[in-house]
């Protein structure tokens, strides 16, 4: 019998336990942003677009430092050795009636056009989701602000623009105000809905239940949940203020004549189609590039950025 139990007692071994051990947490530390560039960096066409992206940015932002182009310059133009040559190892893309570098004119106007987009798009999103997470909360402000949203979204937001661009005159800052006017309405709109759908889930009631003031229950509980929403809101609006941009200045309304724009060179060689197509097409190269890149680089940042892709 004693044989038996020692052979069983032998069958273990007694180990010590440690305390300050047993409380480390063994899973790695988890980074939302992390994550968010994990996702994004994983897309091969995000990255390609992205580096297509910067590579534009830059050359937009720094390249017309350098140049010292003018639009309004005309002291080659008797010179009929520069006039309309076409794009080559000295012209990357060629000179144009007055003898001026397309490359300079073009990054110039893209300047131009980008800045235009991106404050635009800034200016309105702002707007857009402070108003809109305060109208989704406020039932007195919804009823209010329901019978803005449905009298001026029924009138064309390009209609808006032009009458008030032709109101307050050509120029850069008012070309912008008369794109902000009523551009934030919309993106309102948008994150007012989201916000109602949020602020009736179980854990917003349960804040709402515990005390918690609504501002502060939008901005942690509900308006960072909405991140890829305004992302995927912005990749939107930046191609669209380029198009609006675009659009006006091929009409000759918005910006002031000596102001460059791709918009303005579009329309400035577009009788140039059939005889020097190169003046044409590569301005409107250049404008999709820059439109496709921002849309892709957004839509991609923004499924990144959806906290059910990190489940």
């Amino acid at each position: 019998m004693e044989t038996s139990e020692k052979k069983i007692n032998d069958g273990f071994t007694f180990v010590s336990t440690d305390s300050l051990t047993s409380e480390k947490i063994d899973t790695p530390t988890y980074s939302y942003w992390r994550s968010v560039g994990r996702k994004f960096f994983s897309s091969k066409v995000a990255i390609a677009m992205l580096i297509l992206m910067v590579a534009i940015l830059l050359m937009a932002f720094i390249q017309p430092m350098f140049s010292g182009y003018d639009f309004m310059n005309v002291d080659d133009i008797n010179d009929f050795s520069k006039r309309y040559n076409p794009p080559s190892m000295q012209e990357w893309f060629g000179t144009d009636k007055n003898g001026m570098s397309l490359f300079d004119a073009v990054w110039a106007g893209a300047k131009t056009s980008i800045s235009i987009s991106v404050l635009a798009t800034l200016i309105t999103t702002v707007i857009g989701v402070v108003v809109g997470a305060i109208w989704g909360t406020s039932k007195k402000i919804d009823r209010v602000m329901l019978e803005v949203y449905n009298v001026i979204t029924n009138v064309p937001q390009l209609l808006i623009i032009m009458v008030l661009s032709y109101t307050f005159g050509s120029g850069f800052w008012n070309l912008i105000f008369a794109m902000c006017v009523t551009g934030w309405l919309n993106t309102a709109y948008f994150i007012r809905v989201q916000v109602m759908i949020m602020r009736d889930r179980e854990y917003n009631l349960a804040s709402k239940t515990l005390g918690t003031p609504s501002m502060r229950m939008i901005v942690r509980n509900i308006l960072p949940y909405l991140t890829s929403i305004i992302v995927t809101n912005v990749s939107q609006s930046l191609p669209a203020f380029i198009s609006y941009e675009t659009f006006l200045s091929f009409l000759g309304v918005g910006l002031s004549a000596d102001v460059p724009s791709l918009g303005k060179l579009i329309s400035e060689y577009t009788n140039n189609m059939s005889n020097y197509p190169y003046l044409f097409w590569i301005p409107v190269t250049v404008l999709a590039l820059v439109s496709v890149s921002l849309y892709i680089v957004g839509q991609t940042l923004a499924d990144a950025a959806d906290p059910r892709t990190h489940m």
